[in-house]
């Protein structure tokens, strides 16, 4: 497989490093070749706090899906989160110019859209913090709102309405060093939320009106889209982590024992879980094993997870976006496979809720149709997408001032 028509996404998630290795097809199509997975546990909330902990899962999640695939892995598109992550829409405005050479004196070109793009980041942040994304919602020519794509329309005054996300500097350099130290290179980091949706999302959904919630293990993660283009993102510190730690207490059981109970017993809704079902804990310290309840380790797991969509519910009502979802939301991650999380987050919400499982990639796409895999799938699909729009972080001097990011990546590679 030659490495120029192979596209990996990296999911570097709170609980689990997920690797999906996709080999591109001269139709245009991609098959999944390999799936990764490991544990993670220098991750707290999305951010990294152990260095050398986190690399050595991504070095097994990935020499995984190497020996799956049976290729090697020289670049990967990686996700980003963390509640660090905030977000704002802005404008941009310029007058069309009137250069020589094009077929109309006023006719626009993708230098005016580069131009207007340019206008719309000029916004004030923090030193600490830097642009991620910046998403074009709709263009607007002469006063004549709702257009996609201005290329070759007359007019004389341009504007643009954009989403612009940012991160913690920090946060993404320790990813990027992560995954320099495996010896792979970074060819772009990607919103977590916004790759998942890539997965999950049909067009007709994002065109309606729909809201994606990304239930993963330290952070919970929220993307809205409406008309077709994204509105609104956002990053709740709270997520499946914060189920199994009450577990753990309420149970009085080993953490490693609480995700196992969580995983293969867990029900978000105690009407249910009934009684008659009984759950046997081990015995810690050579004590002798007991045995609660279903309902019981349901009223300790509803409270956490209600509590969960309440908060981002609070986040869709402040963004101003609920009356936006018509078509409701969409649930995935890994607490997306807790029984009965879609009919809790109805009650919570008051919008019709599906599973998102990830979808549009052939080949191997039964080994990671779980909502655990959106993150990675989506990285792929955000690959073939945006991919002959990125250059891998390499040494491209021309373009080091124009993100931080990037100024700082190049640093990092030329010096270490």
């Amino acid at each position: 497989m030659a490495e120029n028509n192979m596209i990996v996404g990296l999911d570097i998630g709170t609980t689990k490093i997920s690797v999906i290795i996709a080999e591109l097809t001269p139709d245009g199509s991609a098959n999944i070749v390999g799936v990764g997975f490991c544990p993670s546990t220098g991750i707290r909330r999305g951010v990294v706090v152990n260095i050398d902990k986190t690399t050595e899962a991504i070095e097994k999640a990935i020499e995984e899906a190497e020996r799956m695939a049976g290729v090697e892995v020289s670049s990967v598109y990686a996700g980003i989160a963390g509640d660090h992550i905030r977000s704002i829409n802005s404008k941009g405005v310029i007058a069309v110019s009137r250069e020589r050479g094009r077929s109309q004196p006023n006719e626009i070109t993708e230098r005016d859209v580069d131009r207007v793009i340019e206008a719309a980041k000029a916004v004030a942040l923090p030193i600490d913090r830097e642009v991620l994304h910046v998403l074009p919602q709709e263009y607007i020519v002469d006063d004549q709102d709702g257009i996609k794509d201005p290329i070759g329309i007359a007019g004389v005054r341009l504007e643009a309405d954009v989403h612009i996300i940012t991160g913690a500097v920090t946060s993404a350099q320790n990813i990027y060093r992560c995954v320099k130290r495996t010896g792979i290179s970074v060819r772009d980091l990607v919103l977590e939320p916004l790759a998942s949706s890539y997965a999950v999302l049909t067009e007709d959904e994002k065109e309606l009106g729909v809201g994606l919630i990304d239930f993963g293990g330290g952070t919970t993660d929220i993307a809205i889209f409406s008309k077709g283009s994204i509105r609104h993102t956002s990053v709740i510190g709270f997520g499946g982590e914060y189920v199994t730690r009450d577990i753990a207490m309420g149970l009085k059981t080993p953490l490693e024992q609480a995700e196992i109970i969580k995983l293969e017993h867990g029900c978000a809704l105690e009407s249910r879980a009934r009684d008659d079902q009984v759950i046997s804990i081990p015995g810690v310290g050579g004590r002798a094993p007991r045995e609660v309840s279903r309902s019981v380790l349901a009223s300790i797991i509803q409270p956490r997870v209600q509590e969960i969509f309440e908060l981002a519910l609070h986040e869709i009502r402040q963004s101003g976006c609920y009356d936006l979802l018509t078509t409701g939301i969409v649930l995935t991650g890994g607490g997306a496979l807790l029984d009965g999380v879609d009919e809790l987050a109805e009650e919570v919400t008051g919008l019709p809720v599906k599973i998102g499982r990830p979808a549009g990639l052939g080949g191997l796409m039964k080994t990671a149709d779980s909502p655990i895999h959106s993150t990675a799938v989506g990285l792929v699909l955000y690959g073939m997408v945006h991919g002959d729009q990125i250059d891998v972080f390499r040494g491209d001097d021309s373009k080091v001032f124009q993100k931080i990011f990037r100024r700082m990546i190049q640093w990092f590679e030329d010096f270490f």
